[in-house]
């Protein structure tokens, strides 16, 4: 084994480009009001279905997910100490934390402290002063891998890092932990999965551990761990960043959901775009369940919370076996409560806040998970993968695509007879869900994603607005028919890998029109939280060590 004396070293050199000027707090913004837009939720969950081992193994997977997210503030921002020692009073130390560095991400990443510029759009994953001409013209096949990071040399030139070699203190006890969480696992698969996600932290190759996360059907407990999501690179969404997630099993809410991922083919056949675009079958071995989360960290954590997860993103796996859905019920309960209910009160029309529902909500993030694996992944021109066609805007684009072939999945099933609800229930619920997501900001996929679809529903005439109130109001028809056109454009554009058409979109409608920024003024000037913030931990869930 390599000395890690040389990888500490190499990890000093490689992370040594955070802010190098001392920050302090802007007198102009109140951190303290920025702070309380994150409405605080704690996280816990039923233990008493869990055996002794399974309980033994959480505050592992738990050490694990904290390794994790020390390696997110490298990417994200550098180092993290020396930011936070820097900072003059503990409410901007707290709104760091909570942002995983000095840029608001519900605010464009705006910055929040002096002597720190612009979030540079390849965060750490690039030289802050590479051009993309530069990175084109650099000739390396590990360049665009989800798994390298892009450094100069001496003389000044571009070359890789493999994320193995560049976190290798991490990695080796992230899977020194991850072994030991395997002799703990009562579930076959399970173990083999930890075991496989302990090789892939150390090899930069995560297949083989993806495969076998997918052959998980029945464990309690679920860990989600590695570098996954790309959009912390908004210069080309090629880097992957870490997170994790440690996850309990609803078994009554899994059985449930489990019967829907078999009409993926049907609905995928019945999408409204030529057929062309609908070509490729959506492997239909995974599963939907229902989790209570008990753990977030790094990505999954940073700014707006994640309330679902669909993974694996790898299309080879995704066009093999499918991708497994997992809903985190009682954070999704935290938003609706916090949220969404006071939005609902204040810009939906009150002739229709009744439709705005739990059941609802859930179904929406359900099938907007479920609705990643329709489509398609590959262009029709040969020009590679979706994701790698579409660069720095792939990620919004499919956050869009899901979000709107969810709503079409839940009109086709609801038609069928398979979900219970008005269809204006899950449509009413949905323009409420699109206020709540679009103050995200800018800087988020997802934010992104739903002004474009408010922009575009507007043209299409889908909902009313009151101008003596303020409220919103659906027009059935019409927003059946926006919701189906749309979902059409946006699948054409992906199959054609149409990078200038997706960015003549985002450039068109993925803004916030005056208009809006009033009603989304009035709901900040109402207190209602921005997201939430998670109590979480060993203690917050009930497992102290003399418990263990």
């Amino acid at each position: 084994m390599k000395n890690f004396s040389i990888y500490l070293t190499l990890s000093v050199v490689i992370f040594s480009c955070s802010p190098k000027e001392t920050p302090m707090k802007k007198p102009s913004i109140d951190i303290v009001s920025r702070v309380n837009e994150y409405a605080e939720y704690a996280l816990t969950a039923d233990l008493s279905q869990l055996s002794d081992n399974q309980r033994q193994m959480i505050p592992i997977l738990m050490e694990v997910s904290q390794i994790m997210d020390g390696l997110f503030w490298k990417e994200a921002y550098g180092d993290k100490n020396a930011l936070l020692e820097s900072l003059p009073d503990e409410a901007t130390r707290q709104f760091a934390t909570i942002n995983y560095g000095p840029w608001d991400r519900l605010r464009g990443d705006e910055s929040f402290v002096t002597g720190v510029g612009e979030k540079p759009a390849g965060a750490q994953y690039y030289p802050e002063d590479m051009t993309k001409k530069e990175f084109e013209d650099f000739k390396d096949p590990d360049k665009t891998s989800l798994y390298t990071l892009i450094r100069r040399n001496e003389a000044g030139e571009l070359y890789t890092v493999p994320f193995n070699v560049a976190f290798a203190e991490e990695v080796n006890q992230a899977a020194h932990l991850l072994r030991q969480a395997a002799e703990l696992a009562d579930d076959e698969d399970f173990s083999i999965y930890l075991s496989l996600r302990a090789d892939a932290l150390l090899s930069d190759d995560y297949l083989a551990s993806d495969l076998e996360w997918m052959n998980m059907k029945s464990n309690r407990i679920d860990f989600v761990v590695g570098p996954i999501e790309n959009y912390e690179d908004k210069l080309y969404n090629y880097k992957a960043a870490h997170e994790a997630y440690v996850l309990i099993k609803d078994m009554e809410w899994s059985e449930r959901l489990a019967k829907f991922v078999s009409f993926l083919p049907e609905l995928q056949e019945n999408l409204p775009v030529a057929d062309e675009y609908k070509q490729e079958s959506p492997g239909t071995d995974s599963d939907l369940n229902a989790y209570d989360v008990v753990y977030y960290a790094g990505d999954c954590n940073a700014g707006s919370k994640t309330i679902a997860i669909n993974l694996p993103n790898d299309e080879r796996v995704q066009l093999e076996k499918g991708t497994r859905r997992l809903q985190l019920k009682n954070a999704m309960r935290a938003k609706f409560d916090k949220i969404m209910v006071p939005i609902n009160n204040l810009l939906i029309d009150q002739s229709q806040r009744k439709h705005v529902t739990f059941d609802a909500f859930f179904a929406n993030t359900m099938f907007h998970e479920v609705a990643h694996g329709l489509g398609i992944k590959n262009t029709l021109n040969g020009s590679g993968t979706v994701r790698q066609a579409l660069k720095e805007h792939g990620s919004a684009l499919e956050e869009g695509k899901a979000d709107i072939l969810g709503l079409y999945m839940v009109t086709q099933l609801q038609q069928k007879g398979e979900i219970e609800g008005e269809l204006m229930d899950y449509y009413t619920t949905f323009l409420a869900g699109i206020f709540r997501s679009v103050r995200f900001g800018a800087s988020s996929a997802h934010g992104k994603a739903n002004m474009i679809r408010f922009n575009y529903f507007k043209e299409q005439n889908a909902f009313s607005y009151n101008p003596e109130n303020g409220t919103y109001k659906v027009n059935f028809e019409e927003f059946q028919a926006a919701m189906n056109s749309l979902s059409g454009v946006i699948l054409k554009l992906q199959g054609d890998g149409d990078y200038a058409g997706v960015d003549a979109l985002f450039k068109e409608k993925g803004i916030v029109t005056p208009e809006l920024q009033t009603d989304l003024d009035r709901v900040g000037a109402a207190g209602i939280p921005r997201d939430i913030v998670f109590k979480q931990g060993i203690e917050t869930l009930g497992l102290q060590a003399d418990n263990l």
